[in-house]
């Protein structure tokens, strides 16, 4: 029997083949074994992605679910941070409770163009930790749409789809490995009182969709880096960083953070030395990514490092050292062997200047002696 619901999860197969033809091949610059494997993995963690959060959404009948895990690695996840997100129309009113759980930056913004599955557009709304109220135990309200309010209170759009909640934490260990800081939330659609419709073949259908768009948008609607004038944050140029810069109203972006990032290139017997200084922030760290912006190990290797875990000078300067094997020197970042990959900064709610890190390729042996 041929149903919308078939139809769909058609449709699902034949851009999952795409994917396969097109992505994993060299049109996307993608030539060797651990290139197409790669390509792979990242593709299965975008679909468990696309299931958790987009397979069944109801606007009417919100509810917050984790975006990135361990086996959800997408979009630039992080290790210090614990990310959910929620389906919502400007049809609508929401009110979201919850706690900071010691977060040392907590936001809620509002995305736009999201609503089949597609990338957003824009970020259109933010509220941070520092322009909310907030009880003595770290708990909070807040409201989103209806009639406006003094306090703890966003405004939607019209073309308004998804909210994204970011906690961060500057801890010795990763808090996404923390089960601890999983964030208690919960929002409520105050504008309306019924259920959400039992399933129907189209909205099954629509479903499936929402996945195939998620998909597609993170794989064959994301050209390669090389051929398309990235964002002013991003550099081409290995071991090069650009000034970090706030992202404005970028698509999944916080614009009260400064972002900057670049590929690091280091040969098996090298490594990369990496000079600066943080800046006055809430937050900040170094992520190191593959080139599908997913973090490497941060469970078995330090991947990734915050100012808690930074060994500093006595004038507050760093020296980071990204290296294929440990070169015995504090602030150690593992490649995880990888000869290529991407470091991404994030510096929130900054206060002052932001200094440029700077880095020089040295040989292993030198540096180790």
């Amino acid at each position: 029997m041929q149903t919308q619901s078939r139809r769909a999860l058609h449709e699902l197969i034949d851009t999952l083949k795409e994917i396969d033809e097109r992505w994993s091949s060299a049109e996307w610059n993608l030539h060797s074994e651990e290139d197409i494997v790669g390509s792979h993995r990242a593709l299965m963690h975008i679909l468990e992605a696309s299931l958790v959060g987009f397979f069944e959404q109801d606007p009417a009948n919100p509810d917050l679910r984790r975006i990135t895990t361990q086996s959800r690695k997408l979009t630039g996840d992080n290790p210090d941070a614990i990310y959910f997100d929620a389906p919502l129309s400007a049809d609508h009113s929401y009110m979201l409770s919850g706690n900071l759980q010691g977060a040392s930056y907590f936001s809620l913004t509002i995305e736009e163009g999201t609503a089949e599955g597609h990338m957003a557009t824009r970020t259109a709304g933010l509220i941070n930790n520092e322009e909310m109220e907030i009880d003595s135990n770290g708990n909070f309200t807040l409201y989103l749409g209806g009639e406006p309010r003094a306090q703890n209170w966003l405004a939607l759009t019209p073309e308004t789809s998804r909210l994204t909640t970011r906690h961060y934490f500057e801890n010795e260990r990763a808090a996404a490995l923390d089960p601890a800081l999983v964030p208690i939330m919960r929002i409520e659609c105050l504008t309306n009182s019924s259920p959400t419709p039992a399933p129907t073949d189209n909205s099954v259908a629509a479903g499936i969709r929402r996945v195939t768009n998620v998909v597609r948008s993170r794989t064959l609607e994301m050209p390669p880096m090389a051929n398309t004038e990235p964002p002013p944050f991003v550099a081409l140029t290995p071991n090069a960083f650009p000034a970090p810069i706030k992202p404005g109203d970028f698509g999944f972006a916080a614009y009260d953070a400064h972002y900057s990032m670049a590929p690091f290139f280091i040969n098996p017997d090298e490594a990369l030395v990496i000079n600066g200084r943080w800046p006055d922030c809430c937050f900040a760290n170094l992520c190191l990514w593959n080139r599908f912006q997913q973090t490497l190990n941060y469970a078995d290797r330090p991947v990734s490092i915050n100012r808690k875990q930074t060994q500093t000078d006595a004038d507050g300067s760093f020296t980071i050292v990204l290296a294929h094997e440990d070169p015995g020197v504090p602030n150690w970042v593992d490649t995880e062997g990888n000869l290529f990959g991407l470091v991404f900064w994030r510096f929130f709610m900054v206060k002052g200047d932001v200094e440029t890190p700077v880095a020089k390729v040295v040989k292993l042996a030198d540096l180790q002696a």
